[in-house]
């Protein structure tokens, strides 16, 4: 019995392009909820199409991890929801499991253009592993990598997509919008949309076997440039983290993929905290 996970953000969803569909505290947020819940379905279906017997658990991996209703997810799979929590977006990846499923996510900060690029965090300008700039994309692909479990599938913008098939080349991928700008796009009916991410993820977990997991070997060097000067600052308390030179760009090396996830995570929390 297969062992699936799904890593479910929100900004590549069908049909949602701008923050108020993605932001709690915004008025189109409770609709941009029913979009991710029913992309999300599309895809277990597909998932279970293909392998009835697979124990599927979904991650909900966007802002403050509360997205997905629950009430309307698939009765067949088991939700992980609430922050903080060990691992992130890939809470579950490290229990057995056989090959993950990047549903709505986005490209990184910089790309362009590209539907709500960013890295995590607008306080985040870039991170980079072993030279190497990578988004949420790279860096949840690594942390599967590190726990031998490659990623089969990815749903998002173009933009997204592109991203993902240059790390690993061999993932499927579904576009279910094309970016006109950072907050423009041209979608998919939500219904032809979620035919394609139900038929994208059957036809990935039939061809999981072919697609390698991305491993970075430790130790990791993790360079982050970070919007404020002050974070930096203050990231610097952390044992480990230096400051490269010029005003924003903190350096750690972990002894694996895991610890410098962990401190992404870190610096993150850190620049949503006001300077006393």
């Amino acid at each position: 019995m297969p062992r699936v996970l799904i890593s479910a953000d929100m900004e590549g969803v069908s049909g949602i392009v701008h923050p108020v569909e993605t932001n709690p505290e915004r008025y189109d947020y409770e609709r941009g909820r029913a979009l991710m819940t029913a992309d999300v379905n599309a895809v277990i279906a597909g998932v279970l199409e293909a392998e009835p017997s697979a124990d599927v658990v979904v991650a909900d991996a966007h802002g403050p991890f509360r997205n997905l209703l629950p009430e309307d997810l698939d009765h067949r799979v088991r939700l992980i929801r609430g922050r903080p929590r060990p691992l992130g977006m890939l809470a579950g990846v490290g229990d057995g499991v056989d090959a993950v499923l990047f549903v709505g996510y986005h490209a990184r900060a910089g790309a362009g253009p590209a539907v709500l690029a960013h890295t995590i965090s607008d306080a985040v300008l870039a991170v980079r592993l072993d030279g190497r700039e990578v988004g949420e994309i790279g860096l949840n692909a690594a942390l599967a990598g590190h726990h031998g479990v490659p990623v089969v599938l990815l749903s998002g913008d173009e933009a997204a997509c592109a991203e993902v098939r240059e790390l690993i080349p061999g993932t499927s991928t579904v576009a279910v919008k094309r970016a006109l700008g950072q907050a423009a796009a041209e979608v998919l009916h939500p219904a032809v949309a979620r035919d394609r991410l139900r038929k994208g993820a059957a036809a990935a977990i039939a061809g999981r076997a072919e697609v390698s997991p991305w491993t970075i070997s430790g130790p990791v060097a993790l360079e982050v440039d970070l919007y404020s000067p002050t974070t930096v600052d203050t990231a610097t308390l952390i044992p480990g983290v230096t400051r490269a030179p010029g005003a924003r760009t903190v350096r750690f090396t972990g002894r694996d993929v895991v610890e410098a996830y962990g401190v992404v995570q870190l610096l993150v929390q850190l620049a949503q905290v006001k300077p006393a």
